[in-house]
């Protein structure tokens, strides 16, 4: 302790800072001898808060002080020297509280530190302290612990708030926690003190912006909740720690009664109204008594008190005697809100029925035993009586200084207690009087059979109060973290000041900007009426202050026994105690808000109340703050007296009336010598504010912008309550105005009120942030943080009151205004600002109009506060681009105001029914040639021309009058549409400006070059404004050229009646666009000088089938041509190749879903919309597919059909029908060649050969399925010829259409994309530029491409080099180039390889595959392989004719003699090179006719298979004629070896055996032939360690070795296998070593199928 007292915060006199400069004084005094003390430190203060004889100071650095009368240490700290508390150093403090006799600390993490007077658990359970401390003489940690969530969490404080017996914390979740003692606390308990930090379930849920302590009781001010719909009660959820009945604000909402349903006691009715006139009791409770304290506390003032019992301390006491009775009786009713929630000793509940209201308020007192009777039914609670306090009773004040402290927070089950009891030491309770509960039963009796008013006190308050019942409702507990948002952390580096919870606030509406919506909520003792509910009764929870809600309190401070509400209009509102004057108006106790008397042009920005006094922080008629006090003046005191008084107030119940004080707040001249003061701070009878020093102007800027929002809000709110709001809801103002202007009012109305509560909300966020200016950053003002919003709300507001201008309204409203004022037109002076005048019809105008010069006066301070700063800092630059926005804002709006004047007085000069049509809101004038300075080229004589060029229109006017108000036509041309071009000035001398729209053009001319000048420049700066750009006087005829806009054509044409949303280009539609008409086309798609072209999606409804037609794919010149997908409305779907809008080129026609009568696929040519030239038609419906030639629609040249039964038929069609010669083939192999007449009938010469190789050669007539009738002669074969099957096989396709000719449109198509007229005839580098160009659109349309895609695109983006020579070295980029554009569909080739492959499996899948159809589908990629051929060809014309040789480079023939000799000759060929690519994809189709070709011999093949591999090895090699030598030994089995026996089987050759079975994986036949080579590569390895030296095979070894791996192999369709090779191999490799190994397996294909002996 003595160190402390040796330790002052400083030991010589420091330089004093310029920011943060304390000034503290004693409140009591007339002003002119207060005795003003200036504290000196070394650094600046953050934060001054004072209790009742102490205080602490927080300064920069987060260093806590403290001095005062410190009684917990024994220490009185002269405030010249404050000690440093040392324990809180390296605590990063950012916030300190002081209570009564106790202080509290906040740190940056969030942690509560405490230490003071703990005699009712104000401080908590702390570390280093015990429930029987009642002292904490250092600061030690409080943690707030949520136990309702799993695992238990610390909370985060933000706030912190004491008052003499409480303390109580406000969370980064915005919840409020409590602790210590008495009913201020709000919670749901019955023991006290409260050692551990409690939730207020009360205020859970809720969003708790700012908490206040008085002395007993407590404020909270929190953000309303979203009207609710009151007509439907919400369902009651009994949560835990929510109260189980419905409070009081919740039964007002829901019955349609007055406040007589306001329990006069402070809680909640516990009768719930059921009908009428019945009331439903609840339970009532006993609980068991707990002392509060165990001893008395010590003296904690130094001045003495009189012998006996210190004032009040016993006053409604009692000794009881030592039998039980009493000379005196004091009645203790429990109150508590929660009735029904509460048990009995042994935890059952008590259930004690209630008597009905109505029977009791009717019932007269006759006696104190009745009263009690009464009370206890009232309450449900037990009556407790209190011991005596005896003389020496030295309790402390902190206990005793109100009367109305919640009655009991100890409630007993005995109903009296006698002082024998055996409890003996005080309670922390002071009794209620008999008399005054008494006073107060009457007073409501009265209330409820006259005005049923809830005050008793202030019943003339209840007309005024009635009409503003409070919007929202109590809230409910929630267990989770998602209650409220979590604010933001603070700056590490910075710490905050005592205006952290207000710096808090301004981002509690989640943009940024403070919530003024809010509420005030009150709980506690409320004896002075200091919880402001209309009466004196206590409130064990919080309940909210109905009059303030809707009053935009923005910060709530507590006295002793008074209470202060500071709005955002700068008005305080003040209830409570008003024995010194403390609340600024009148000199009766108030116990409903009521509002401060403060003189004109006085706007308080900060309140604070101490023990009897108020002190309130005002804008004055300067810059620099001023202070105004409410409170006592002692001048007549004598120094003794004053002390005397001093102590007797400090220990009395209730404050005594002041000898001398004021009735409104005093201006305290002193303050001018502070500086400029940011906050005040009150506490017991001192008062303190914190200064700072205009260093460089910086201060005196952040001070005039505050103080010029406040006044801008409070004017905005006096228009809005004066003016606006009465004349909107006036039911005259839809007549007078007329409905368009009605509108235009009412929206006006709505941009005024956005703008005042944009305003509002700034106003507040800069008065926060002048309490914590040292630690706020200048670049988090909001109007650099909120540019874009105030620029927003500004442009809103003044384009609202200029089409309101325009459209005359202020006329209307004007006379409006006059009949709604009358006589109270001073009114409107009021409102009005210096330099207006006060009469005509511009007053309104002028008036509204005020706003607009605010974003000059922003731009004006931001400049003066960016000159405090560096050029080179970010501050400035923030700075200086927030004055350079403002400034331009501002002269952009002004400009907009001009224009709204000028055009009202153009339209008020030009009135007329004709000018009323072109009078829109938001159309402004520009200029006009009424002076005839413009007119048309080529005009009539006679004839007069009127331009008007508005903002965003140029109006053409035409009369034959010669009058500027009168004309006959108009025509009105969107500038979004309209381009404007200078005319070079010729020999003719016409000054001309050329004006292009989409449908018309024509010609202005001028009377003077400057004339000219003067609308080009207008036109060009209105077009460019109205297309988005500054508008700020571009070049002549430097407007957009290319533009996207809106038009609705008008004129005859294709676009007719058409709106039109896209792209233009000197009037003509150009770009991407939508086309609608009325009847229900559209196009989406690319447009070209005024015409569809290029790709696009269009809808063309059809009103015989009520179903659109849809297409979509590539147009040109307003036409479809090119490759598209047309679906029809009749359910047909054609995708293919089209042609001045007809079907041209290759293309696939089907049926679709919706045609029931038929189905049917054609794929093929088409020629003018018709099918001519080879095409394949699959008619599902009858099971025949057709492939052949077409002409005009129907099938006539060489066709080959083939039906689902297996027939056959290849022949000549005439006009779609079968006619001339014809080959036909069953199933069975019977034949028919000859004649035909129509469809499957025979009519003429003709051969019919059986199946078994018998002829009928003769005359035949009728149909082939009914029966035929023939002449002629019956043949049997000759023993030499030929099978029946191998004569039908020599008959096959000599009608068929050429391979070569088939399918010529796709590669037409192909050749087409690569910008060639024909095959081969085109430039090569157009090719490569239309490729380019594919991949590059596809790009950039198709932003949904995978990422595999993306690269095989990007890779196609590299092209060889196509114009040398190919050789060996770059013969591999080409094939990579080949196979990765082949696998693209988007490239040209990988298109066609798409295509060939459809056309393909459309005509030999299904009904296609019919096994006669193999040598046409060999053929048919044979031809595929050679028109690919040549288009590679095209491309890479180094490359060598088909089964050319590559040469090696040139540069190194040494090693091209080398690669020659070792590794063979390179050969391209198109099988080798394309056969890859083609081949897997039509695989199954080609492999399933094969298949049937070879299926009797398969079954042959297979059933040997079967039976030969039923031997085991060695028996299998012997009858297979190998040599023994051959025969393996040993074979491995998981890496062990073990012999192979007569009976192993599958154990010999087994590599090799896999090997070969892989040939049915493969597609390619260069794939198949590499699967044998590596079979006998295995057998020849196996084979090896048996042998010595060197070996060769021999045909006469192998032969035998190599049929037996073909058995093992078990290979299906081997014979397929064999013909598909033999047919596709390349031509290359049919005579070397693949060509004898592929001979080889051939071979043994063969002796497996004819080996009868096997």
């Amino acid at each position: 302790m003595e160190n402390r007292e040796d330790s002052p915060a400083y030991e010589q006199v420091p330089t004093p800072p310029e920011r943060g400069l304390l000034h503290i004084w004693k409140s009591a005094g007339p002003s002119e001898e207060l005795c003003l003390e200036r504290v000196l430190l070394s650094r600046p203060v953050l934060q001054v808060t004072l209790g009742e004889h102490h205080g602490l100071l927080l300064t920069q650095g987060s260093q806590v002080y403290s001095f005062g009368e410190l009684l917990w240490r024994d220490l009185s700290i002269p405030l010249s020297a404050p000690v440093l508390e040392e324990s809180l150093l390296g605590k990063s403090v950012v916030r300190v509280a002081a209570g009564g006799f106790h202080c509290g600390a906040l740190s940056e993490q969030g942690n509560v530190y405490m230490w003071g007077e703990n005699t009712a658990g104000q401080c908590g359970l702390t570390e280093k302290g015990t429930v029987t401390n009642t002292t904490v003489s250092e600061p030690c940690p409080v943690s707030v612990v949520d136990s309702e969530v799993v695992p238990p969490a610390v909370v985060r404080v933000m706030d912190l708030a004491c008052g003499r017996e409480h303390s109580l914390a406000l969370s980064s979740q915005n919840e409020l926690w409590a602790w210590g003692s008495g009913c201020q606390l709000g919670l749901v308990t019955n023991n006290f003190p409260v050692w551990r930090p409690q939730k207020v379930e009360h205020l859970a849920g809720r969003h708790v912006i700012q908490v206040a302590c008085g002395a007993y009781h407590s404020l909270a001010l929190v953000r309303s909740l979203l009207p609710q719909n009151t007509t439907q009660r919400p369902p009651e959820k009994k949560e835990r720690g929510q109260s189980p009945h419905s409070s009081v604000t919740e039964r007002e909402e829901s019955f349609a009664v007055d406040d007589a349903h306001y329990c006069p006691l402070g809680v909640e009715l516990t009768e719930v109204l059921i009908g009428e006139h019945c009331l439903l009791p609840l339970s009532a409770l006993h609980s068991q008594t707990t002392p509060r304290r165990k001893g008395p506390r010590r003296r904690l003032h130094p001045v003495g008190r009189s012998a006996g019992s210190s004032p009040g301390s016993g006053a409604g006491s009692c000794p009881y005697s030592g039998d039980g009775k009493s000379s005196t009786t004091q009645m203790l009713p429990q109150l508590d809100g929660h009735a029904d929630n509460l048990t009995q000793t042994d935890g059952r509940p008590v259930s004690h029925p209630l008597s009905c209201w109505g029977a009791n308020k009717n019932s007269a007192f006759p006696d104190e035993m009745e009263l009690q009777n009464l009370l206890q039914k009232l309450s449900g609670h037990s009556l407790e009586m209190q011991p005596v306090s005896g003389p020496g009773d030295t309790d402390s004040l902190s206990s005793q200084t109100s009367d109305d402290s919640c009655v009991s927070s100890t409630p007993s089950t005995d109903l009296l207690i006698s002082s024998n009891s055996g409890v003996s030491g005080p309670y922390s309770s002071s009794p209620v009087c008999l008399e005054e509960v008494r006073l107060c039963l009457e007073a409501e009796k009265k209330a409820l059979q006259g005005q049923k008013s809830s005050s008793l006190t202030n019943i003339h308050q209840k007309g005024k109060t009635a009409g503003n019942r409070r919007r929202s409702l109590p809230g409910t507990p929630t267990h989770g973290r998602n209650g409220s948002p979590r604010r933001r952390r603070p700056c590490a580096c910075r710490p905050s000041s005592a205006s952290r919870t207000q710096a808090a606030a301004s981002e509690e509406a989640g943009d940024g900007l403070p919530s003024m919506e809010t509420e005030v909520w009150s709980w506690g003792r409320g004896s002075e009426g200091q919880l402001g509910h209309g009466d004196q009764l206590a409130r064990l929870q919080p309940l909210c202050i109905k009059s303030l809600t809707g009053e935009e309190v923005i910060k709530v401070a507590a006295g002793s026994h008074h209470s202060l509400a500071l709005s955002a209009q700068c008005k305080v509102y003040s209830w409570g105690s008003n024995m010194c004057g403390q609340l600024g108006h009148g000199n009766s106790p108030v116990t409903v808000p009521q509002q401060a008397k403060l003189s004109d042009g006085l706007r308080v920005w900060d309140v604070s109340a101490g023990q009897s006094h108020s002190l309130l922080l005002a804008d004055g008629d300067c810059v620099q703050p001023i202070l105004l006090y409410c409170g006592q003046h002692q001048d007549s005191l004598s120094g003794q007296s004053k002390r005397s008084h001093q102590s007797q107030r400090s220990c009395q119940r209730s404050p005594s009336r002041a000898e001398i004080y004021s009735v409104r707040p005093t201006l305290l001249p002193l303050c001018m010598e502070m500086g400029y003061i940011s906050s005040v701070r009150c506490g017991g009878q001192s008062c303190a504010v914190l200064a700072d020093q205009n260093v460089m102007g910086f201060i005196s800027a952040i001070h005039e912008l505050a103080s010029r929002e406040r006044h801008f809000y409070c004017w905005l709110s006096n228009t809005r309550k004066l003016l606006l709001t009465p004349l909107r809801n006036r039911e005259g103002v839809c007549p007078t105005l007329g409905e368009p202007c009605t509108h235009l009012f009412f929206s006006l109305c709505e941009s005024f009120v956005r703008l005042s509560i944009m305003i509002g909300r700034h106003a507040t966020s800069l008065s926060y942030f002048l309490h914590d200016v040292q630690g706020r950053d200048v670049t988090s003002l909001l109007l650099l943080t909120h540019t874009d919003d105030f620029q927003d709300i500004y442009k809103e507001y003044c384009s609202a009151l200029g089409n309101f201008q325009v459209m005359g309204g202020f006329q209307s409203l004007h006379k409006l205004s006059l009949e709604f004022l009358g006589s109270q037109r001073s009114m409107l002076a009021q409102l009005c600002v210096p330099n207006q005048a006060v009469s005509g019809d511009a007053d309104l105008v002028s008036l509204l109009y005020w706003p607009l010069e605010q974003l000059h006066q922003y731009s004006r301070v931001l400049l003066k506060l960016a000159a405090c700063y560096d050029v080179l800092t970010e501050e400035y630059q923030y700075l200086h681009q927030g004055c350079g926005q403002y400034e331009s804002l501002s002269l952009s709006l002004l400009r907009r105001k001009k224009e709204a004047e000028t055009t009202f007085v153009f339209w008020k000069s030009h009135s007329g029914k004709n000018t009323e049509v072109l009078r829109l809101p938001q159309r402004r004038v520009v200029c006009e040639s009424s002076n005839r300075s413009l007119t048309l080229q080529k005009a009539g004589r006679f004839s007069n021309h009127w331009f008007i060029l508005f903002n965003d229109a140029l109006v053409h006017t035409q009369s034959s009058i010669p009058s500027q108000n009168f004309f006959s036509t108009h025509h009105v041309y969107p500038l979004t549409c309209l381009w404007v071009k200078p005319v070079t000035e010729d020999t003719s001398g016409l000054y001309a400006i050329k004006i292009t729209c989409p449908e018309e053009s024509f010609t202005l001319v001028a009377s003077t070059p400057q004339e000219k000048n003067k609308w080009l420049r207008s036109l060009n700066q209105a077009v460019d404004q109205v297309l988005g750009g500054g508008g700020q006087g571009s070049s002549p005829g430097v407007t957009a050229i290319s533009r996207t806009a809106s038009y609705t054509f008008t004129g005859e044409g294709r676009f007719k009646d058409a709106h039109y949303t896209g792209g233009w280009l000197a009037g003509r539609v150009h770009g991407r666009g939508t086309m609608k008409w009325p009847d229900g086309r559209t196009y989406t798609g690319n447009f070209k000088n005024g015409l569809e072209d290029g790709y696009g999606e269009s809808v063309m409804p059809d009103k015989v089938l009520n179903k659109p037609d849809s297409y979509q794919g590539q147009w040109r010149d307003g036409k479809i041509h090119g490759f598209g997908k047309y679906k029809y409305a009749s359910g047909e779907v054609y995708e293919g190749c089209f042609y001045e809008g007809q079907r041209h080129g290759y293309g696939m026609l089907s049926s679709g879903k919706q045609a029931r009568t038929s189905s049917s696929v054609f794929i093929g040519q088409w020629i003018q919309d018709r099918k001519t030239g080879y095409g394949v038609y699959d008619d599902i419906t009858r099971g025949e597919k057709y492939m052949g030639m077409w002409l005009d629609d129907q099938r006539n040249g060489s066709a080959v059909v083939v039906t689902q039964y297996g027939v056959y038929f290849e022949g000549t069609f005439k006009e779609n029908k079968m006619i001339g010669p014809g080959l036909l083939l069953s199933d069975d192999d019977t034949a028919f060649h000859g004649d035909f007449s129509d469809d499957w009938t025979v009519n003429g010469k003709g051969v019919l050969s059986l199946a078994n190789g018998d002829c009928l050669e003769g005359l035949f007539s009728g149909e082939w399925s009914t029966g035929l009738k023939v002449t002629g002669t019956y043949t049997k074969p000759a023993a030499d010829e030929p099978e029946n099957k191998e004569r039908n096989s020599l008959l096959l396709g000599q009608y068929l259409v050429p391979s070569a000719q088939r399918w010529g449109c796709v590669f037409t198509e192909c050749w087409s994309r690569l910008g060639c007229d024909a095959a081969g005839r085109g430039e090569r580098s157009t090719a490569w530029e239309n490729i380019a160009v594919t991949i590059t659109t596809a790009q950039r349309h198709s932003p949904n491409l995978s990422r595999s895609q993306s690269k095989a695109l990007e890779s196609l983006e590299f092209i060889p080099p196509q114009g040398e020579a190919v050789t060996t070295a770059n013969f591999d980029n080409i094939r990579r180039y080949f196979i990765k554009a082949c696998e693209t569909p988007i490239h040209p080739l990988g298109w066609l390889v798409e295509t060939l492959v459809t056309v393909y499996r459309m005509t030999y899948v299904g009904v296609g595959s019919n096994r006669r159809l193999l040598r046409q589908a060999v053929q048919e990629v044979q031809a595929y392989l050679t028109h690919f051929y040549c288009l590679v060809r095209f491309l890479f014309p180094g490359l060598p004719e088909d089964g050319g040789i590559i040469p090696d480079p040139p540069a190194s023939p040494t090693k091209s003699r080398h690669n020659s000799n070792i590794e063979g000759i390179v050969v391209v060929s198109c099988s080798s090179l394309l056969l890859p690519l083609l081949l897997p994809r039509l695989y199954p189709p080609l492999f399933t006719l094969y298949s049937l070709q070879e299926e009797q011999e398969e079954a042959q093949y297979w059933e040997r298979i079967l039976r030969l591999n039923k031997q085991p090895d060695q028996s299998l090699l012997s009858f297979l004629g190998v040599q023994e030598k051959f025969w393996p030994v040993w074979m491995s089995i998981l890496g062990e070896k073990k012999q192979i026996v007569s009976s192993s089987k599958d154990a010999c050759f087994v590599s090799a055996v896999e090997t070969l079975q892989q040939i049915s994986t493969t597609f390619t036949p260069s794939d198949k032939l590499m699967v044998i080579q590596k079979t006998f590569e295995e057998l020849t390895q196996e084979v090896k360690p048996m042998l010595d030296g060197d070996f060769l095979w021999c045909m006469d070894d192998l032969l035998p070795l190599f049929l037996y791996v073909v058995l093992r192999a078990r290979i299906r369709n081997l014979g397929a296998e064999v013909n598909l090779i033999e047919d596709l191999m390349d031509p290359n490799v049919q005579h070397g070593e693949m060509g004898l190994m592929f001979t080889t397996l051939k071979a043994c294909y063969i002796q497996i199928q004819h080996e009868s002996t096997l």
